[in-house]
């Protein structure tokens, strides 16, 4: 049996609440706990409290002690590149080398102007993405680091603490289009293949782009990947591909909440879904069986799951897991 790794999305509202989670999810073998980086929460409505990213996982880190914390993934843009290399260096010491910095160019617009950020083309995002990069690895690494580029500098910046974790701190892209697979090719770790985000949506809340995002899309994309893996002058394995799955386990084959699920997420087809790289719905056997497809077939071990309910999670944890472990 292939071996995979996975990933929990703790519940962002609450810090008590993703505390537990966090605790569980350590117990029960999960590989990461992950939460989102936005102002704004994209599962309820507005008012919904929102944790920060950074200092949740500041705070996750400090109390567990073998499960790695990983933003899915952190906007490039809302911190500076040294700001950031300053933070996941002191986060990486919190959690005694447990971070993987999951990583983005940022896309909701109205989330940015309301904040006072600005909103750059997708191509100069990516851009700034791609010097963030270089800053936080100059950072990471070397002493008394400098860069000048079209967008950001540092001349001689203090990079002490350095990162537990040598060379450096794992590195998680987010993303699907062609020019963040270049960038991930040249410089990432693992890749988390969603669909786009271009529509001003997570894709979670995007019908059209889970519904476009299939298993092919996927096989394309993993295609694309490696190529431009090799492309750098990398082996064409050497980036980790990883997904992001809304989750829904149950011991019942004809549990309504299967079908409800696909629903709201646009794709009503319940085997159709059930194959969709963005979702995974049935009993655990469906569901270790989809998951022995992707894995053994497509090459993706890290998959963060999101779970819809307690039972998702237990059995996920007793009865899928083991099966890749």
């Amino acid at each position: 049996m292939a071996k995979a790794k996975f990933g929990m999305y703790l519940p962002q509202k609450d810090f008590a609440a993703a505390r537990e989670v966090a605790l569980v999810s350590e117990r029960q073998g999960f590989y990461s706990v992950s939460i989102n980086d936005h102002f704004v929460t994209q599962i309820g409505p507005p008012e919904t409290p929102q944790l920060e990213c950074f200092s949740t996982l500041a705070a996750i880190a400090a109390v567990t002690s073998q499960i790695r914390v990983v933003p899915a993934v952190a906007s490039a843009s809302y911190r500076t590149p040294a700001m950031l290399a300053k933070i996941t260096a002191t986060i990486d010491h919190l959690s005694g080398g447990r971070l993987v910095l999951g990583l983005g160019a940022g896309w909701q617009r109205s989330e940015y102007e309301a904040h006072g950020y600005s909103f750059p083309p997708a191509k100069v995002r990516i851009e700034q993405l791609a010097e963030t990069i270089q800053i936080l690895k100059a950072m990471w690494t070397e002493d008394s680091p400098s860069f000048s580029g079209q967008y950001f500098s540092i001349d001689g910046a203090n990079s002490y603490p350095r990162p537990v974790q040598q060379p450096h701190i794992p590195l998680m892209l987010g993303g699907s289009s062609e020019r963040m697979l270049r960038i991930a090719a040249a410089e990432a770790d693992i890749v988390n293949l969603i669909p786009p985000t271009s529509g001003g949506k997570d894709f979670l809340k995007d019908r059209t782009a889970i519904e476009e995002f299939t298993a092919e899309t996927l096989i394309e994309k993993i295609a694309l990947l490696r190529r431009l893996t090799e492309e750098a002058g990398r082996e064409p394995g050497a980036v980790e591909v990883g997904g992001l799955a809304m989750t829904r386990v149950t011991e019942d084959a004809d549990d309504p909440g299967l079908r409800k699920l696909s629903e709201r997420l646009g794709v009503p087809d319940l085997d159709r879904a059930r194959r969709s790289p963005t979702v995974l719905l049935g009993t655990p056997d469906q569901v270790t069986e989809e998951l022995r497809y992707r894995i053994e077939e497509l090459g993706v071990t890290y998959l963060i799951i999101v779970p819809t309910s307690k039972e998702t999670v237990d059995l996920f944890a007793e009865h899928v897991m083991p099966e890749f472990s």
